[in-house]
């Protein structure tokens, strides 16, 4: 089953070498000095955002950006640096794999690039290069927030809380094509942050606890009640529903931040998860957080100005910024949207990465099955977790998973 994946994987690679070549060679005809090639898994609107966001860049320094994006991003990244065709930019979700590319010497050190002043440290760690020394790998060029709770304009305090407790009224939205499942590990992920504390979730995303801990148990047993894992009558539709066309409004929604314009709309709101979370510790108060980091895989003169062009404070990129000097939201419309900028910038003592963006990718992956599994078939908990706990063995760089504090 591998090898068709591995000759689609490199025939991807070529192709981007042939695509940079002809648009390389067309546009030094008309006077341009170069390209930079991206790698991301934008697609749609974020897409569109990016391109958009970059065109200037392009035309001040006459610099094409040739954007590739995957769903398999994983995959045909370490294809292509398998096949000595990386990309010069690639942006990942998470800093778990770039810390492992970092320690093989994979990356190229971003420092002076950038005012690291700029950005909280959370968000631009020093980490272990190949020779040991610590620099700065990654810049993130979006960030979402997480343990959101999205309710309608008509709810508020009790009656988020009684909502809450009804399984019916959650949109769970576990379809998502090839990344289905995503939104329970989100679920999983959050329960525990919120239950069992940072220190506790920290160790359990850098493999340092066992899946098997009682403490994990208890947050995956915790989301079963809440959701109805095992409900035959409802099972169905919380493994079918996509949350970006089947969640209704008048329903919950444990989702991020991107979210953000679909509850616009009914002037919907958010509360911290750990108001509607059973079991969360008093004052419990830390948020979840994903980011999209870009990372320098070939040092380029070219390269080199797309990134300090990336950590301009004037750059509109997609979604929300970390950029402390960045414009926030003026209008009074933007409430929420000020809410969650303000704690993706100033609140570093209190964010955690989401956990399953710190794993390898293959334990992500059984993660995301594993949540599908688990709404089918609560009774195989045990069984779940166990074979999670086995592939979670290997050792992997450490990674500062929450902000301190």
């Amino acid at each position: 089953m591998s090898r068709p994946r591995a000759r689609t994987l490199v025939a991807a690679g070529v192709c981007l070498v042939l695509l940079v070549t002809v648009v390389a060679v067309v546009r030094l005809t008309e006077g341009w000095t170069g390209s930079v090639t991206v790698l991301a898994n934008w697609s749609g609107a974020e897409r569109e955002q990016f391109e958009r966001a970059v065109r200037p860049f392009e035309e001040e320094h006459r610099i094409d950006v040739v954007y590739q994006g995957s769903s398999a991003l994983s995959q045909v990244l370490a294809a292509d640096l398998a096949a000595g065709t990386q990309p010069d930019v690639a942006v990942l979700p998470g800093p778990g794999e770039l810390t492992a590319y970092a320690a093989e010497g994979r990356l190229r050190p971003l420092d002076g690039l950038f005012e690291a002043g700029d950005y909280d440290g959370f968000w631009v760690p020093r980490v272990a290069g190949r020779d040991g020394r610590e620099r700065t790998y990654w810049l993130p060029v979006k960030t979402g927030l997480k343990s959101m709770v999205w309710h309608g304009g008509g709810l508020s305090g009790d009656g988020i809380g009684r909502a809450a407790g009804e399984p019916d009224r959650w949109c769970v939205g576990m379809e998502s094509g090839a990344t289905s499942g995503w939104p329970g590990t989100d679920w999983v992920e959050d329960i525990l942050l919120q239950q069992a504390g940072a220190e506790v979730y920290a160790r359990w995303a850098n493999g340092d606890l066992p899946w098997t801990d009682p403490r994990v148990r208890k947050a995956w047993r915790t989301w079963g009640a809440m959701v109805g894992a095992g409900d035959r009558s409802r099972v169905g539709r919380l493994l079918q529903d996509n949350f970006a066309r089947d969640c209704p409004r008048r329903n919950l929604e444990h989702l991020g931040s991107f979210r953000d314009s679909h509850w616009k709309q009914s002037a919907g709101d958010f509360v911290h998860s750990a108001e509607v979370i059973p079991g969360a510790r008093e004052g419990a108060d830390h948020w979840e957080v994903s980011g999209d980091l870009a990372a320098l895989l070939n040092p380029t003169d070219e390269a080199r100005k797309l990134i300090r062009f990336l950590a301009d404070p004037g750059t509109r990129l997609p979604d929300f910024t970390a950029h402390r000097k960045a414009a926030a939201p003026a209008g009074p419309e933007d409430a929420p949207r000020r809410r969650i900028g303000s704690v993706l910038r100033g609140a570093e003592r209190r964010l955690c990465w989401d956990a399953s963006d710190t794993m390898p990718a293959n334990l992500r992956d059984a993660f995301h099955r594993a949540v599908l599994r688990f709404l089918v078939s609560p009774g195989e908990l045990d069984s779940l977790l166990r074979e999670l706990e086995a592939l979670s063995g290997d050792r992997r760089p450490t990674l500062p998973v929450c902000g301190g504090g």
